[in-house]
């Protein structure tokens, strides 16, 4: 198999290819999330939204290109930011693609001049968890039944000076 190489790439609204990679993502979406935390009948919709961006890593192999993961972010407020979604692809895991995403979220919402980045993530997803403890990202909470009955979340942040 020969490497792949991947960029990261901003959506941008007036983009031709806007369809294609929202379809691209909707389909990864669906893989990766159970129906009712994907986003995938809204994504358009969200992405639509003002306050709110995505990025996501398009990785060039021999016989094209794929969309390999995202993240969604958005800033609800001039103080905080959150990232609504991170996603890679199965077969791009553990190459470092969410840890590029995350860096380049984190600094697309610092040039918003936050002051919070604030997200949600299912404890039994250890890697998650992890890549944000990475990144400073501390446990806020516990949220019961966050996803559904029977699954909770950790509401975790990670906090700027302000300086």
């Amino acid at each position: 198999m020969a490497a792949a190489t991947g960029v990261i790439v901003e959506l941008q609204r007036n983009s031709p290819n806007w369809a294609t990679i929202v379809e691209e993502i909707v389909k990864l979406e669906r893989k990766i999330f159970p129906k009712h935390e994907s986003l995938a009948r809204s994504f358009d919709e969200e992405l639509r939204k003002k306050n709110s961006g995505l990025l996501y890593y398009r990785e060039q192999h021999m016989d094209g290109e794929e969309v390999a993961g995202y993240v969604m972010y958005s800033w609800p407020s001039s103080l905080y930011a959150s990232i609504t979604k991170l996603a890679v692809k199965d077969t791009c895991r553990k190459q470092g693609y969410g840890e590029a995403l995350l860096t380049a979220a984190i600094q697309k919402c610092r040039t918003r001049n936050v002051q919070r980045i604030t997200l949600h993530v299912d404890p039994s997803r250890t890697p998650a968890v992890n890549l944000y403890k990475k990144f400073g990202f501390k446990v806020d909470n516990l949220i019961q039944g966050y996803y559904s009955s029977d699954r909770n979340a950790y509401r975790m942040y990670l906090d700027f000076d302000a300086s």
